[in-house]
């Protein structure tokens, strides 16, 4: 009796350990299941829509700016060095967006130097040569011209992306603040006119260039259109035909009497 009661005490207790092992590794299988589906499956953070749009917009003003023109020379303005007289530069600025894009100068300078056009709306692939004005100052003491690294005067051409062909207004750019973009910041560079080299040269035939466009846009229009007579001068074509009809008119009326 004794021996069949040890036997049964045993066979308890292995079946008891053998149940209490089974329950720990469930027990760390369900412990570990639960980690690793908190690894694989992270809490779910809400983001606020403010806080997105602030950031992309951070993320976009550190991405490189895309060129809408290109400009020639590409950050330089060169000026004759002429102390005492007002001199001129001129930069070629070519649209090479696929829209319309309005550009505007901005100087540190304003009170010695003004730009021609100071700004206008380009079409895709349209281009012109833009002519600055600056004056040049008479150094003291017949001193040597201002040494080049010491020029503060520079000069800003700023891009805008506009819907379509329009009338040039600086407000446009005040308008879209958020739109404009800064092509390129210039930096005044003087040249010896007296020493003829590439720079130079290549500034003479911009100019002539411009001379010859701002030329060509002073001409009368054609016959069907109205003419334009000086400076801005506009005389409608058919008002002028009315005015000799009516003189005509009264000379008849004299004869007659």
């Amino acid at each position: 009796m004794m021996a069949i009661d040890d036997q049964k005490s045993t066979s308890d207790g292995k079946v008891w350990g053998f149940l209490k092992q089974t329950f720990r590794h469930s027990a760390s299988g369900a412990t570990t299941s639960y980690r690793t589906s908190h690894q694989t499956h992270p809490p779910v953070e809400r983001t606020n829509p403010h806080t997105s749009a602030s950031v992309s917009s951070v993320a976009r003003s550190l991405l490189p700016t895309r060129r809408r023109l290109k400009l020639d020379p590409s950050n330089k303005l060169f000026f004759p060095y002429e102390p005492g007289k007002q001199v001129r530069s001129a930069i070629g600025i070519k649209n090479t967006s696929k829209s319309y894009v309005a550009f505007k100068f901005q100087t540190t300078a304003p009170k010695s130097c003004f730009m021609r056009p100071p700004g206008a709306i380009l079409a895709p692939g349209e281009s012109l040569i833009a002519t600055v004005f600056k004056f040049v100052e008479v150094p003291e003491n017949n001193e040597k011209p201002v040494d080049q690294k010491n020029n503060r005067v520079k000069f800003k051409i700023m891009s805008l992306k506009v819907k379509g062909q329009m009338d040039y207004v600086p407000e446009l750019f005040d308008e879209q603040k958020d739109q404009v973009s800064i092509e390129q910041i210039l930096r005044v560079v003087f040249l010896d006119p007296e020493r003829p080299n590439a720079a130079l040269e290549k500034l003479k035939r911009q100019l002539a260039e411009a001379d010859a466009a701002l030329e060509a846009r002073k001409k009368p229009a054609e016959e069907t259109g109205p003419k334009i007579i000086g400076e801005g001068l506009v005389i409608d074509e058919w008002k002028e035909r009315r005015e000799r009809y009516l003189a005509k008119q009264q000379v008849e009326g004299v004869d007659s009497v």
